[in-house]
């Protein structure tokens, strides 16, 4: 779901107490490393990296809930006028967006079928995957999508199931009102969490942010859109898509960032970064500076 803008003010002020890390990372049946009572699956490897990514639009070439609604569902003029309310603060983005997927009717397994056909992923990222396993760096993605449909269109686009390195932290599907997900209206969107997007992606991240100094590593996160800003905050520098009003949003708040239009752009100031061939402030600030000289 695109275009929805909100401050970072509303962003941040609507969040509640929610589920624990820990319980969400037992569920996945992931390695667990603790430090104190925080438990950090992500340092399992002890990486000098980690490196958090929304999935849609931005590891994607397009947004496959958008395809979805727009192909399936109540169709593209509905969905932007559900942007639009949002925007305007006539409905929630977690309303909105279940509202929108509750408007495709179609048996799960097939929308699955249908995403798989029609999505693709940026063709730089699964260079950046490759490299990151053979450099210890974890991939994090956080999105607001629904985990079977991501862990489905990795299986398909890389032709093979996520290795360990690639972890997904999504909402999820379930029945509707008992029926077979699989069945015509049998599945509905099941949040995360309670949080005014149904993902607070921040919650991911403070653990790691959090770590006192010399054992915390590099936090970098990639987005598109505005729901990514509260993750962003929490790490140490934001690869902003460019052309999206992400960019605006993070000159106004004073974000560290730097645009790309591709992962290969991704991949090379990664590598620099790590190899410390480059500082985070002088990626931010010649980010910056490209965006001032060129516009976002």
């Amino acid at each position: 779901m695109r275009g929805a803008v909100l401050t970072l003010h509303s962003i941040t002020s609507q969040y509640v107490p929610l589920t624990s890390l820990s319980t969400i990372r037992r569920t996945q049946g992931l390695p667990i490393v603790t430090m104190g009572s925080i438990e950090l699956p992500y340092m399992q490897t002890n990486p000098k990296i980690i490196f958090f990514t929304d999935f849609d639009g931005t590891i994607t070439l397009a947004d496959s809930n958008d395809f979805l609604t727009d192909n399936l569902g109540y169709g593209r003029e509905k969905r932007r006028q559900g942007n639009y309310d949002v925007l305007h603060g006539k409905a929630s983005f977690r309303d909105a967006f279940r509202d929108m997927l509750d408007s495709v009717k179609t048996p799960f397994d097939k929308c699955i079928e249908i995403l798989q056909e029609n999505m693709k992923l940026d063709p730089h990222f699964i260079e950046f995957y490759y490299w990151a396993e053979e450099n210890n760096v974890p991939i994090v993605v956080l999105s607001s999508g629904m985990k079977p449909i991501i862990s489905a269109l990795f299986e398909s686009l890389l032709g093979h199931k996520p290795r360990s390195h690639l972890h997904i932290v999504s909402n999820d599907v379930e029945s509707r009102d008992g029926k077979d997900i699989n069945t015509v209206g049998g599945w509905k969107i099941k949040y995360h969490d309670d949080s005014h997007f149904g993902h607070d992606k921040s919650l991911e991240i403070k653990p790691y942010a959090a770590l006192p100094e010399d054992k915390r590593p590099t936090l970098l996160y990639a987005g598109d859109g505005v729901s990514d800003l509260s993750a962003a905050a929490e790490t140490d520098l934001l690869f902003a898509k460019k052309g999206h009003d992400l960019v605006t949003y993070c000159e106004r708040e004073g974000m560290p960032f730097t645009t790309f239009e591709s992962w290969e752009t991704i991949l090379d100031t990664t590598k620099d970064i790590l190899s410390g061939k480059v500082s985070l402030k002088k990626v931010a600030e010649e980010g910056l500076k490209k965006v001032h000289e060129q516009g976002n």
